[in-house]
Protein backbone atom coordinates (compact mmCIF):
# COMPACT_ATOMS: atom_id res chain seq x y z
CA UNK A 1 0.00 0.00 0.00
CA UNK A 2 2.05 2.71 -0.06
CA UNK A 3 4.90 4.87 -1.23
CA UNK A 4 2.33 4.63 0.97
CA UNK A 5 2.74 1.53 3.13
CA UNK A 6 0.96 0.15 5.16
CA UNK A 7 2.69 -1.34 8.05
CA UNK A 8 3.96 -4.64 12.54
CA UNK A 9 1.52 -5.02 14.21
CA UNK A 10 4.51 -7.56 14.29
CA UNK A 11 1.42 -7.65 12.30
CA UNK A 12 -1.59 -6.63 11.36
CA UNK A 13 -4.92 -6.01 9.69
CA UNK A 14 -7.24 -7.44 7.76
CA UNK A 15 -8.39 -4.77 5.70
CA UNK A 16 -5.78 -4.42 3.27
CA UNK A 17 -7.53 -4.45 0.37
CA UNK A 18 -9.29 -4.46 -2.24
CA UNK A 19 -10.32 -3.66 -4.97
CA UNK A 20 -10.29 -3.29 -8.26
CA UNK A 21 -10.06 0.33 -8.72
CA UNK A 22 -7.18 2.08 -9.91
CA UNK A 23 -5.29 4.22 -8.53
CA UNK A 24 -6.80 7.48 -10.58
CA UNK A 25 -6.11 10.58 -9.29
CA UNK A 26 -2.05 10.40 -8.45
CA UNK A 27 0.17 13.21 -9.90
CA UNK A 28 1.23 11.45 -13.22
CA UNK A 29 4.58 12.90 -13.07
CA UNK A 30 5.01 10.56 -10.09
CA UNK A 31 4.62 6.78 -10.05
CA UNK A 32 1.62 5.68 -8.08
CA UNK A 33 3.62 5.13 -4.35
CA UNK A 34 0.92 2.50 -3.45
CA UNK A 35 2.37 -0.79 -2.48
CA UNK A 36 -0.15 -3.12 -4.18
CA UNK A 37 -1.05 -2.51 -7.97
CA UNK A 38 -3.65 -4.41 -7.50
CA UNK A 39 -6.14 -6.52 -5.12
CA UNK A 40 -7.76 -9.87 -4.52
CA UNK A 41 -9.78 -9.11 -1.85
CA UNK A 42 -13.52 -8.17 -1.27
CA UNK A 43 -14.66 -4.93 -0.34
CA UNK A 44 -13.94 -4.28 3.49
CA UNK A 45 -18.05 -3.80 3.94
CA UNK A 46 -18.75 -7.44 1.86
CA UNK A 47 -16.70 -9.47 3.97
CA UNK A 48 -18.25 -12.18 6.02
CA UNK A 49 -16.99 -13.25 9.33
CA UNK A 50 -14.12 -15.66 10.09
CA UNK A 51 -15.82 -19.21 10.93
CA UNK A 52 -12.13 -20.52 11.12
CA UNK A 53 -11.06 -21.83 14.67
CA UNK A 54 -8.35 -21.36 16.87
CA UNK A 55 -6.53 -24.30 15.93
CA UNK A 56 -5.87 -22.66 12.53
CA UNK A 57 -3.80 -20.05 14.09
CA UNK A 58 -0.43 -19.25 12.51
CA UNK A 59 2.95 -20.23 14.54
CA UNK A 60 3.82 -17.64 17.06
CA UNK A 61 6.22 -15.02 15.77
CA UNK A 62 9.95 -15.87 15.07
CA UNK A 63 11.47 -15.98 19.08
CA UNK A 64 8.22 -16.19 20.58
CA UNK A 65 8.38 -18.65 24.05
CA UNK A 66 4.89 -20.06 23.84
CA UNK A 67 4.58 -22.56 26.91
CA UNK A 68 2.91 -25.78 26.57
CA UNK A 69 0.20 -25.75 29.57
CA UNK A 70 -1.41 -23.57 31.64
CA UNK A 71 -1.48 -21.31 28.63
CA UNK A 72 -4.22 -18.85 29.46
CA UNK A 73 -6.12 -17.81 25.99
CA UNK A 74 -7.52 -14.26 25.17
CA UNK A 75 -11.23 -14.27 25.38
CA UNK A 76 -10.63 -12.57 21.82
CA UNK A 77 -7.81 -13.46 19.59
CA UNK A 78 -6.89 -12.50 16.13
CA UNK A 79 -4.11 -13.42 13.42
CA UNK A 80 -3.50 -12.06 9.92
CA UNK A 81 -4.93 -14.51 7.62
CA UNK A 82 -2.48 -16.03 4.69
CA UNK A 83 -5.09 -16.62 2.43
CA UNK A 84 -5.55 -12.87 0.56
CA UNK A 85 -2.56 -13.20 -1.36
CA UNK A 86 -2.29 -10.11 -3.75
CA UNK A 87 -0.69 -9.72 -6.73
CA UNK A 88 2.36 -7.36 -6.03
CA UNK A 89 4.29 -4.11 -8.09
CA UNK A 90 6.27 -6.87 -10.10
CA UNK A 91 3.98 -9.34 -10.25
CA UNK A 92 5.47 -11.60 -6.90
CA UNK A 93 2.79 -12.79 -4.80
CA UNK A 94 2.57 -11.48 -1.14
CA UNK A 95 -0.13 -11.16 1.61
CA UNK A 96 -1.70 -7.89 1.66
CA UNK A 97 -1.83 -8.15 6.43
CA UNK A 98 1.84 -7.80 5.81
CA UNK A 99 0.99 -4.19 5.21
CA UNK A 100 -0.47 -3.74 8.14
CA UNK A 101 1.40 -3.75 12.04
CA UNK A 102 -1.69 -3.94 14.22
CA UNK A 103 -3.35 -7.80 14.33
CA UNK A 104 -6.90 -6.90 13.32
CA UNK A 105 -9.74 -8.43 11.37
CA UNK A 106 -9.52 -12.12 12.40
CA UNK A 107 -10.65 -12.70 15.86
CA UNK A 108 -11.76 -16.01 17.26
CA UNK A 109 -14.27 -15.58 20.60
CA UNK A 110 -14.24 -18.21 22.57
CA UNK A 111 -16.93 -19.28 25.01
CA UNK A 112 -14.89 -19.97 27.92
CA UNK A 113 -10.98 -18.04 28.05
CA UNK A 114 -10.01 -21.30 30.02
CA UNK A 115 -6.52 -22.53 30.16
CA UNK A 116 -5.37 -25.03 28.45
CA UNK A 117 -3.34 -27.91 30.07
CA UNK A 118 -0.86 -30.46 28.87
CA UNK A 119 -2.26 -33.75 29.03
CA UNK A 120 -0.51 -37.20 28.68
CA UNK A 121 -0.90 -40.52 28.16
CA UNK A 122 -0.54 -42.65 31.14
CA UNK A 123 2.93 -44.63 31.01
CA UNK A 124 2.99 -47.97 31.54
CA UNK A 125 5.75 -50.84 32.58
CA UNK A 126 7.60 -50.88 35.46
CA UNK A 127 6.92 -47.67 37.79
CA UNK A 128 9.33 -48.24 40.55
CA UNK A 129 12.19 -48.90 37.88
CA UNK A 130 11.53 -45.60 35.63
CA UNK A 131 11.46 -43.18 39.16
CA UNK A 132 14.75 -44.58 40.07
CA UNK A 133 16.13 -44.04 35.97
CA UNK A 134 14.79 -41.15 36.16
CA UNK A 135 16.04 -39.65 39.80
CA UNK A 136 19.76 -40.67 38.07
CA UNK A 137 19.39 -39.17 34.83
CA UNK A 138 17.85 -35.77 36.54
CA UNK A 139 20.50 -35.78 39.24
CA UNK A 140 23.34 -35.84 36.17
CA UNK A 141 20.80 -32.96 34.65
CA UNK A 142 21.28 -31.03 37.77
CA UNK A 143 24.90 -31.34 37.73
CA UNK A 144 25.34 -30.51 33.98
CA UNK A 145 23.15 -27.55 34.49
CA UNK A 146 24.91 -26.01 37.14
CA UNK A 147 28.02 -26.38 35.32
CA UNK A 148 26.36 -24.51 32.31
CA UNK A 149 25.11 -22.02 34.56
CA UNK A 150 28.34 -20.92 35.85
CA UNK A 151 30.29 -20.91 32.71
CA UNK A 152 27.26 -18.79 31.41
CA UNK A 153 27.17 -16.49 34.23
CA UNK A 154 30.79 -16.20 33.44
CA UNK A 155 31.23 -15.16 30.03
CA UNK A 156 27.62 -12.76 30.79
CA UNK A 157 29.81 -10.98 33.33
CA UNK A 158 32.46 -10.72 30.96
CA UNK A 159 30.45 -8.95 27.72
CA UNK A 160 28.75 -6.97 30.04
CA UNK A 161 32.23 -5.67 31.46
CA UNK A 162 33.44 -4.82 28.03
CA UNK A 163 30.48 -3.32 26.51
CA UNK A 164 30.55 -1.46 29.88
CA UNK A 165 34.22 -0.25 29.21
CA UNK A 166 34.10 0.98 25.56
CA UNK A 167 30.62 2.53 26.29
CA UNK A 168 29.42 1.14 23.13
CA UNK A 169 25.77 -1.29 22.96
CA UNK A 170 25.05 -1.18 19.26
CA UNK A 171 27.45 -1.02 16.52
CA UNK A 172 28.64 -2.28 13.30
CA UNK A 173 30.28 -4.73 15.54
CA UNK A 174 27.70 -6.97 16.52
CA UNK A 175 27.20 -5.72 20.11
CA UNK A 176 23.73 -5.69 21.14
CA UNK A 177 21.33 -2.74 22.83
CA UNK A 178 21.93 -1.08 25.56
CA UNK A 179 23.94 -2.15 28.33
CA UNK A 180 22.51 -0.89 31.77
CA UNK A 181 25.32 0.25 33.93
CA UNK A 182 22.83 0.12 36.74
CA UNK A 183 20.29 -2.33 36.63
CA UNK A 184 18.20 -0.82 39.25
CA UNK A 185 18.01 2.47 37.74
CA UNK A 186 16.90 2.24 33.58
CA UNK A 187 18.43 5.74 33.24
CA UNK A 188 21.55 5.17 33.54
CA UNK A 189 23.10 2.84 30.78
CA UNK A 190 25.62 3.03 28.03
CA UNK A 191 25.69 5.06 24.84
CA UNK A 192 26.60 4.27 21.99
CA UNK A 193 29.00 6.62 19.73
CA UNK A 194 28.27 5.23 16.64
CA UNK A 195 23.97 6.80 17.52
CA UNK A 196 23.46 10.25 16.87
CA UNK A 197 20.01 11.39 17.52
CA UNK A 198 19.79 12.95 13.79
CA UNK A 199 15.91 11.42 12.85
CA UNK A 200 12.97 13.37 13.45
CA UNK A 201 11.09 10.59 14.75
CA UNK A 202 10.76 6.92 14.30
CA UNK A 203 8.22 4.14 13.46
CA UNK A 204 7.70 1.62 16.47
CA UNK A 205 5.89 -1.45 17.47
CA UNK A 206 7.23 -3.28 20.24
CA UNK A 207 8.58 -6.62 19.40
CA UNK A 208 5.12 -9.37 20.41
CA UNK A 209 3.28 -6.36 21.25
CA UNK A 210 0.41 -8.95 18.84
CA UNK A 211 -2.91 -10.63 19.88
CA UNK A 212 -3.02 -13.51 20.70
CA UNK A 213 0.85 -13.83 21.78
CA UNK A 214 0.78 -10.68 23.60
CA UNK A 215 4.83 -11.27 24.64
CA UNK A 216 5.53 -8.08 24.93
CA UNK A 217 7.82 -7.39 27.94
CA UNK A 218 8.55 -4.26 30.19
CA UNK A 219 12.22 -5.33 29.81
CA UNK A 220 12.75 -5.23 26.51
CA UNK A 221 10.22 -2.27 25.85
CA UNK A 222 12.51 -0.28 27.89
CA UNK A 223 15.96 -1.65 26.31
CA UNK A 224 14.39 -0.40 23.00
CA UNK A 225 13.61 3.04 24.65
CA UNK A 226 17.31 3.19 25.91
CA UNK A 227 18.14 2.34 22.43
CA UNK A 228 15.56 4.54 20.37
CA UNK A 229 16.46 7.67 22.38
CA UNK A 230 20.07 8.07 21.24
CA UNK A 231 18.50 8.26 17.58
CA UNK A 232 15.42 10.46 17.64
CA UNK A 233 13.24 11.95 20.41
CA UNK A 234 9.39 11.24 18.83
CA UNK A 235 7.94 7.86 18.42
CA UNK A 236 4.92 7.01 16.60
CA UNK A 237 2.79 3.83 17.78
CA UNK A 238 0.39 1.97 15.40
CA UNK A 239 -2.10 0.41 18.09
CA UNK A 240 -3.06 -0.33 21.72
CA UNK A 241 -2.70 -3.63 21.99
CA UNK A 242 -1.02 -6.24 24.43
CA UNK A 243 -0.72 -3.13 27.03
CA UNK A 244 1.70 -2.16 24.67
CA UNK A 245 0.84 2.00 25.73
CA UNK A 246 1.30 1.63 29.15
CA UNK A 247 4.59 -0.45 28.65
CA UNK A 248 6.01 2.13 26.39
CA UNK A 249 5.30 5.53 28.75
CA UNK A 250 6.94 3.28 31.21
CA UNK A 251 9.54 2.83 30.10
CA UNK A 252 10.30 6.34 28.85
CA UNK A 253 9.45 7.09 32.83
CA UNK A 254 11.73 5.00 34.11
CA UNK A 255 14.72 5.87 31.59
CA UNK A 256 14.31 9.54 32.35
CA UNK A 257 14.92 10.34 28.21
CA UNK A 258 13.80 13.03 26.23
CA UNK A 259 11.24 11.25 24.23
CA UNK A 260 7.57 12.05 22.76
CA UNK A 261 5.14 9.55 21.58
CA UNK A 262 2.10 9.46 19.10
CA UNK A 263 -0.29 6.64 20.81
CA UNK A 264 -2.22 4.79 17.93
CA UNK A 265 -5.40 3.30 18.10
CA UNK A 266 -5.89 0.66 14.97
CA UNK A 267 -8.85 0.69 13.25
CA UNK A 268 -10.72 -2.08 11.67
CA UNK A 269 -14.25 -3.92 11.70
CA UNK A 270 -13.92 -5.41 15.03
CA UNK A 271 -15.51 -2.84 17.02
CA UNK A 272 -14.28 -4.66 20.36
CA UNK A 273 -10.81 -4.64 20.11
CA UNK A 274 -11.11 -1.09 19.25
CA UNK A 275 -13.14 -0.38 22.39
CA UNK A 276 -10.51 -2.34 24.13
CA UNK A 277 -7.69 -0.07 22.50
CA UNK A 278 -9.52 3.03 23.55
CA UNK A 279 -9.46 2.34 27.11
CA UNK A 280 -5.77 1.12 27.46
CA UNK A 281 -5.35 4.26 25.91
CA UNK A 282 -7.51 6.40 28.49
CA UNK A 283 -6.33 3.99 31.41
CA UNK A 284 -2.27 4.57 30.52
CA UNK A 285 -2.87 8.55 30.02
CA UNK A 286 -4.81 8.94 33.38
CA UNK A 287 -1.57 6.75 34.96
CA UNK A 288 1.07 8.43 33.35
CA UNK A 289 -0.12 11.90 32.05
CA UNK A 290 0.39 13.89 29.09
CA UNK A 291 4.14 15.28 29.18
CA UNK A 292 5.35 12.61 27.13
CA UNK A 293 2.37 12.29 24.67
CA UNK A 294 1.93 14.05 21.24
CA UNK A 295 -1.19 13.36 19.19
CA UNK A 296 -3.50 10.03 19.19
CA UNK A 297 -3.82 8.52 15.62
CA UNK A 298 -7.04 6.93 15.04
CA UNK A 299 -6.46 3.96 12.11
CA UNK A 300 -3.84 3.36 10.07
CA UNK A 301 -4.59 3.36 5.87
CA UNK A 302 -7.91 2.81 7.11
CA UNK A 303 -9.27 4.16 4.46
CA UNK A 304 -7.32 2.86 1.37
CA UNK A 305 -8.03 -0.51 3.08
CA UNK A 306 -11.76 0.14 2.98
CA UNK A 307 -12.70 2.18 0.14
CA UNK A 308 -10.56 0.00 -1.97
CA UNK A 309 -9.18 3.32 -4.43
CA UNK A 310 -7.66 6.65 -4.11
CA UNK A 311 -10.16 8.72 -5.78
CA UNK A 312 -11.49 11.36 -3.37
CA UNK A 313 -14.61 11.77 -5.04
CA UNK A 314 -15.64 7.37 -5.12
CA UNK A 315 -18.78 7.33 -2.93
CA UNK A 316 -16.61 4.06 -0.83
CA UNK A 317 -13.89 7.14 -0.22
CA UNK A 318 -16.28 9.88 0.94
CA UNK A 319 -17.63 6.73 3.04
CA UNK A 320 -14.62 5.69 4.44
CA UNK A 321 -13.39 8.81 5.33
CA UNK A 322 -16.74 9.64 7.42
CA UNK A 323 -16.53 6.47 9.31
CA UNK A 324 -12.89 7.46 10.58
CA UNK A 325 -13.21 10.93 11.17
CA UNK A 326 -16.44 10.02 13.60
CA UNK A 327 -13.89 7.03 15.06
CA UNK A 328 -11.62 10.25 15.13
CA UNK A 329 -14.59 13.28 17.07
CA UNK A 330 -15.50 10.00 19.59
CA UNK A 331 -11.99 9.61 20.49
CA UNK A 332 -11.62 13.40 21.27
CA UNK A 333 -14.41 13.39 23.21
CA UNK A 334 -13.60 10.37 25.06
CA UNK A 335 -9.68 11.72 25.56
CA UNK A 336 -10.76 15.16 26.20
CA UNK A 337 -13.29 14.26 29.04
CA UNK A 338 -10.30 13.17 30.95
CA UNK A 339 -9.49 16.90 31.93
CA UNK A 340 -6.21 16.16 31.10
CA UNK A 341 -3.42 19.10 31.35
CA UNK A 342 -3.17 19.94 27.96
CA UNK A 343 -5.27 19.25 25.25
CA UNK A 344 -4.13 16.27 23.03
CA UNK A 345 -4.34 16.27 19.04
CA UNK A 346 -6.48 13.19 17.23
CA UNK A 347 -5.25 12.75 13.53
CA UNK A 348 -4.81 9.61 11.35
CA UNK A 349 -2.63 7.69 9.07
CA UNK A 350 -3.18 6.62 6.13
CA UNK A 351 -1.62 6.20 2.05
CA UNK A 352 -0.03 9.63 1.00
CA UNK A 353 -2.33 9.52 -1.50
CA UNK A 354 -5.56 9.76 -0.08
CA UNK A 355 -5.62 13.44 1.31
CA UNK A 356 -8.54 15.46 0.48
CA UNK A 357 -9.76 18.92 1.94
CA UNK A 358 -12.82 16.50 3.18
CA UNK A 359 -10.69 14.23 5.00
CA UNK A 360 -8.62 17.26 5.90
CA UNK A 361 -11.38 18.72 7.26
CA UNK A 362 -12.00 16.26 10.31
CA UNK A 363 -8.55 15.77 11.90
CA UNK A 364 -5.74 17.31 13.85
CA UNK A 365 -3.36 16.09 11.62
CA UNK A 366 -2.47 13.20 8.91
CA UNK A 367 0.30 11.37 8.73
CA UNK A 368 1.07 10.26 5.29
CA UNK A 369 3.09 6.87 4.16
CA UNK A 370 5.36 7.69 1.67
CA UNK A 371 7.50 5.11 0.22
CA UNK A 372 10.07 5.44 -2.78
CA UNK A 373 10.49 1.78 -2.63
CA UNK A 374 7.14 1.20 -3.37
CA UNK A 375 6.73 3.97 -5.85
CA UNK A 376 9.74 1.83 -7.76
CA UNK A 377 12.14 4.20 -7.69
CA UNK A 378 16.06 4.48 -8.26
CA UNK A 379 18.08 5.04 -5.09
CA UNK A 380 19.50 8.38 -6.79
CA UNK A 381 15.81 9.68 -7.08
CA UNK A 382 14.21 8.35 -3.62
CA UNK A 383 14.75 11.22 -1.47
CA UNK A 384 13.86 14.12 -3.38
CA UNK A 385 10.78 11.92 -4.73
CA UNK A 386 9.46 11.48 -1.10
CA UNK A 387 9.72 14.91 -0.20
CA UNK A 388 8.13 16.91 -3.52
CA UNK A 389 5.60 13.32 -3.21
CA UNK A 390 4.74 14.73 0.16
CA UNK A 391 4.66 18.33 -0.13
CA UNK A 392 2.19 18.41 -3.15
CA UNK A 393 0.40 15.55 -2.70
CA UNK A 394 -0.81 16.36 1.18
CA UNK A 395 0.78 19.79 2.71
CA UNK A 396 -0.52 20.96 0.06
CA UNK A 397 -3.82 19.84 0.28
CA UNK A 398 -4.16 19.97 3.89
CA UNK A 399 -3.68 23.18 3.24
CA UNK A 400 -7.31 23.71 1.55
CA UNK A 401 -8.66 22.81 4.63
CA UNK A 402 -9.99 25.71 6.91
CA UNK A 403 -8.07 24.07 10.03
CA UNK A 404 -4.88 23.01 7.96
CA UNK A 405 -4.27 20.14 10.01
CA UNK A 406 -0.59 19.85 10.33
CA UNK A 407 1.23 16.90 8.08
CA UNK A 408 3.76 14.25 8.86
CA UNK A 409 5.67 11.87 6.57
CA UNK A 410 4.32 8.52 8.72
CA UNK A 411 6.72 6.26 7.60
CA UNK A 412 9.07 6.55 4.67
CA UNK A 413 12.71 4.01 4.70
CA UNK A 414 14.23 1.58 2.21
CA UNK A 415 14.91 -2.29 3.05
CA UNK A 416 18.19 -3.88 3.24
CA UNK A 417 17.46 -7.43 1.83
CA UNK A 418 14.52 -9.69 0.47
CA UNK A 419 13.86 -13.18 1.22
CA UNK A 420 13.47 -14.44 -2.45
CA UNK A 421 15.33 -12.96 -5.41
CA UNK A 422 12.32 -12.22 -7.53
CA UNK A 423 11.10 -9.31 -4.69
CA UNK A 424 14.58 -8.21 -4.21
CA UNK A 425 14.03 -5.13 -6.93
CA UNK A 426 11.81 -2.18 -6.49
CA UNK A 427 11.89 -2.44 -10.63
CA UNK A 428 14.00 0.87 -10.76
CA UNK A 429 16.81 -2.20 -11.87
CA UNK A 430 20.05 -3.13 -9.90
CA UNK A 431 22.07 -1.70 -8.40
CA UNK A 432 19.68 1.35 -8.05
CA UNK A 433 16.47 -0.31 -7.39
CA UNK A 434 17.84 -2.70 -5.14
CA UNK A 435 17.13 -3.32 -1.38
CA UNK A 436 20.50 -3.26 -0.13
CA UNK A 437 22.09 -1.84 2.88
CA UNK A 438 23.94 0.06 0.34
CA UNK A 439 20.51 1.86 -0.60
CA UNK A 440 20.11 2.09 2.52
CA UNK A 441 22.90 4.29 3.48
CA UNK A 442 22.43 6.38 0.10
CA UNK A 443 18.13 7.09 1.76
CA UNK A 444 19.56 8.19 4.69
CA UNK A 445 22.60 10.51 3.41
CA UNK A 446 20.21 11.97 1.17
CA UNK A 447 17.01 12.35 2.72
CA UNK A 448 17.65 12.29 7.13
CA UNK A 449 19.35 15.63 7.22
CA UNK A 450 17.98 17.67 4.50
CA UNK A 451 14.27 16.43 5.84
CA UNK A 452 15.15 18.11 9.14
CA UNK A 453 16.93 21.10 7.44
CA UNK A 454 13.28 21.75 5.38
CA UNK A 455 11.41 21.55 8.22
CA UNK A 456 10.02 17.95 7.31
CA UNK A 457 8.58 16.59 9.97
CA UNK A 458 8.75 12.30 9.23
CA UNK A 459 9.02 9.23 11.27
CA UNK A 460 11.40 6.56 9.54
CA UNK A 461 10.40 2.98 8.93
CA UNK A 462 11.51 1.51 10.76
CA UNK A 463 13.72 0.75 13.85
CA UNK A 464 14.11 -2.84 14.15
CA UNK A 465 13.81 -5.97 11.65
CA UNK A 466 10.86 -7.83 12.35
CA UNK A 467 11.26 -11.80 11.36
CA UNK A 468 7.75 -12.26 12.26
CA UNK A 469 6.94 -11.17 8.89
CA UNK A 470 8.79 -13.77 7.11
CA UNK A 471 5.23 -15.60 6.23
CA UNK A 472 4.77 -12.86 4.18
CA UNK A 473 7.94 -13.21 2.15
CA UNK A 474 9.89 -10.53 0.66
CA UNK A 475 11.38 -7.53 1.60
CA UNK A 476 8.78 -7.46 4.44
CA UNK A 477 10.79 -8.43 7.72
CA UNK A 478 13.74 -6.14 6.59
CA UNK A 479 13.16 -2.19 6.89
CA UNK A 480 15.09 -1.40 10.37
CA UNK A 481 18.35 0.34 10.97
CA UNK A 482 18.83 -2.23 13.26
CA UNK A 483 18.28 -5.70 13.22
CA UNK A 484 15.80 -8.07 15.43
CA UNK A 485 18.79 -8.30 18.20
CA UNK A 486 19.22 -4.57 18.11
CA UNK A 487 22.53 -4.80 16.55
CA UNK A 488 22.81 -2.07 13.94
CA UNK A 489 23.54 -3.05 10.19
CA UNK A 490 26.87 -2.15 8.29
CA UNK A 491 26.02 1.89 8.23
CA UNK A 492 26.64 4.86 9.29
CA UNK A 493 24.26 6.99 11.33
CA UNK A 494 24.10 10.67 9.67
CA UNK A 495 25.37 13.77 12.01
CA UNK A 496 23.17 16.50 11.24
Amino acid sequence: MSGQRYTPVPGFGAEQRNSGYGFDDYDSRYPTPQRLSSYSTTPFHDRTPSTQSFKELPPPPHSATVPTAGLTMPLMSEFPSSSRATTGPRGGYFDPTSRQNIPSEHYYPMSDPSTFTDTRPARSGNKRKMLIWGGAILGVLALIGIIVGVVVSQVKKNNNSSGNSSGSSASTNGTNGSTLSNPNDPSKFAKDSNLHQSFWGFAYTPNLAQVPWCGATQTNVTRDIQLLSQITTRLRLYGANCNQTALVLQAIQDTKVNMTVWLGIYVDSNQTAYTTQLEAVTDALKTYGTDHVSGVTVGNEYILNTAGTTSTTSSAYISSVGEITDKIAEVNTTIQGLNLSKTLPIGTSDAGSIMSTRLASGVDYFMANVHPWFGSLPIDQAAEWTNTYFQETDVAVAATADNNPTCYIAETGWPTQSMNASEANDGAGSPQGDASVANLQTFLDTFVCQANANGTEYFYFEAFDEPWKAQFGGVEPYWGLFDSNRNLKEIKIPVC
